[in-house]
């Protein structure tokens, strides 16, 4: 761990006891600071709490009282709180800096770090990038969004080790100085509007990626949508990646992966499925190439990686109908890359928290679609959606019940395909315990 003084002596608040408020706590006062954490629920009988009082260092929870920001000089914000509480805004007009722990741990990395971000794809590409690096004898550490608290990975990083870090919207829009050598933007799409106000903040805050990157660093970027960078300054080496044209990067020719000319696998022998991972292992395969992973190391990878838990993780095959949790699918688009990846007819699981938005940008989607089961707060926009386009629908409590609904209506060589469209927030806390139910419902077919 790099180490620096520049919070000694400071009073600090962190603001959201989650695993991340937790590990900066301790870092922080490990670093000399002044530290004061406050959660808006009432978390004082936690045993996270109760470490930390341990060590001097004040809890204030429950509610977010104005007096926490006297003579504060620093706020670490937990990612998903909205900017727009009463004490973040009070923060803000007292010009207190507030940054997220990715900071932190950009501060006292001592190695290199690949900063991954996007709307869809980021979490296959953080995992794809780990599991080349896994497969060559350099040490690749995954962190962020992806799961582990960056700034706690990053103490015990080695000056040979690179944190490969997930990074989401909410995390970009609190850092500093944060800047990765090699900075990859899987693509960016509409998203999280309810927390960024308009596409274009969300944009933004996608964007801060790059913002303090130097010319010995790379921007890897989908050159599908390249019309995104029109007008920024930009002072890294900008590789792309395209499954339509031939770019200076990684590309698709005559069934083939090249980057920069160099052949690298046949697509034939890619075992994760689906077209829409294309993309992912494309732009895998320059951030594994500009970090020096031997060519051998990466077809490792992409002759064995089959997907990530809840993103088109296939679970098994009963009676010759396949099973298929997408459960990481919260928005329409990453259900469009399910529904294209299979050639075989669908029985679509789908439904969740009602957003506000429709479905209609499915309709191009749904030609395998041969029955709906449909649950949660969309309910009645889906029945409308599939009532349209004249497919079959079964109305389901959840996702269990969904699962029950669909013996009797497969046939051998179907799939069934757990792709919501919709966050899981009505009826499951996370998405993963709403793919959890599924799998262990699947595992119920007799």
């Amino acid at each position: 761990m790099r180490a620096i003084t520049k919070y000694q002596g400071q009073k600090i608040l962190v603001l959201g006891l989650g695993k991340s408020g937790y590990e900066t706590a301790k870092l922080l006062h490990q670093l000399g600071a002044i530290v004061t954490v406050n959660d808006g629920k009432d978390v004082s009988q936690t045993a996270e709490a109760q470490e930390l009082a341990q060590l001097n260092i004040q809890v204030i929870s429950g509610h977010h009282p104005l007096y926490l920001l006297d003579d504060v000089t620093l706020m670490v914000k937990n990612p998903g709180i909205p900017y727009s509480i009463p004490l973040i805004q009070a923060a803000i007009e007292r010009h207190i800096p507030i940054i997220t722990e990715v900071e932190l741990a950009y501060e006292i990395n001592e190695g290199q770090m690949i900063g991954i971000t996007g709307t869809n794809g980021k979490t296959t590409v953080t995992s794809l990038i780990g599991d080349m690096f896994k497969h060559s004898n350099q040490t690749g550490l995954l962190c962020g969004n992806i799961g582990f608290v960056a700034s706690l990975i990053a103490q015990n990083a080695k000056p040979d080790d690179t944190l490969i870090t997930e990074l989401s919207s909410f995390q970009l829009m609190g850092i500093q100085t944060f800047k990765p050598h090699i900075a990859l933007i899987t693509n960016i799409y509409s998203a999280h509007l309810d927390y960024h106000g308009t596409q274009d903040e969300y944009v933004r805050a996608k964007l801060n990626i790059i913002r303090n990157q130097t010319a010995e660093d790379y921007l890897i970027f989908n050159a599908q949508q390249k019309d995104l960078l029109n007008g920024l300054t930009i002072h890294s080496q900008v590789v792309y990646f395209s499954t339509e044209e031939r770019v200076d990067g990684a590309y698709i020719a005559d069934g083939k992966v090249y980057f920069k000319d160099e052949y690298i696998i046949d697509v034939r022998d890619i075992v994760l499925p689906g077209k829409h991972n294309l993309e992912n292992v494309l732009s895998s395969v320059a951030a594994a190439k500009l970090s020096n992973i031997p060519n051998e190391s990466i077809i490792a990878t992409l002759k064995s990686f089959e997907g990530i838990k809840h993103r088109l993780q296939y679970v098994t095959t009963i009676g010759d109908v396949k099973y298929y949790n997408d459960s990481k699918a919260t928005n329409t688009l990453a259900t469009t890359f399910a529904l294209d990846a299979f050639e075989t007819p669908i029985h679509w699981l789908c439904g969740g928290l009602d957003r506000g938005n429709g479905f209609d940008d499915l309709s191009s989607h749904i030609s395998r679609v041969k029955h709906m089961y449909i649950f949660g707060q969309t309910t009645k926009k889906l029945v409308a959606f599939a009532q349209l386009y004249h497919i079959a629908y079964t109305e389901c409590t959840d996702v269990k019940d969904a699962v029950k609904k669909t013996q009797g209506q497969t046939e051998a060589g179907d799939t069934v395909l757990l792709s919501p469209a919709c966050a899981s927030w009505d009826q499951y806390p996370t998405y993963e315990v709403r793919g959890e139910d599924f799998i262990q419902q699947v595992k119920l077919i007799q």
